[in-house]
């Protein structure tokens, strides 16, 4: 199940955010949209994006920061399966 959350931001902070938001680790996508609603970028992302994986995506946002004054990130996020009460466990 995918769950969307936006965010509206100004250029400067926009790397920091997505920093932030690749960290929490349960992000499957980032769309950044200028103030008019028209897509700049889109990435997507998946379990275990570290490193030299994750610095392309840096890149192309940080250029983008000094380009945009506010912009919106839109996040797709993978929602954690609530354990289910009433489940069987079977052992063997």
């Amino acid at each position: 199940m995918k769950n969307k959350e936006s965010f509206t931001i100004n250029g400067e902070s926009l790397l920091k955010k997505v920093k932030e938001l690749i960290e929490e680790g349960n992000i499957r996508k980032i769309t950044i949209t200028d103030k008019t609603g028209k897509e700049l970028a889109s990435f997507p992302l998946t379990f275990g994006v570290v490193g030299a994986l994750v610095a392309p995506v840096l890149a192309a946002v940080g250029a983008m920061a000094a380009l945009v004054g506010e912009c919106t990130i839109t996040v797709e996020r993978d929602e954690e399966k609530a354990a289910d009460p009433d489940a069987i466990i079977r052992v063997d």
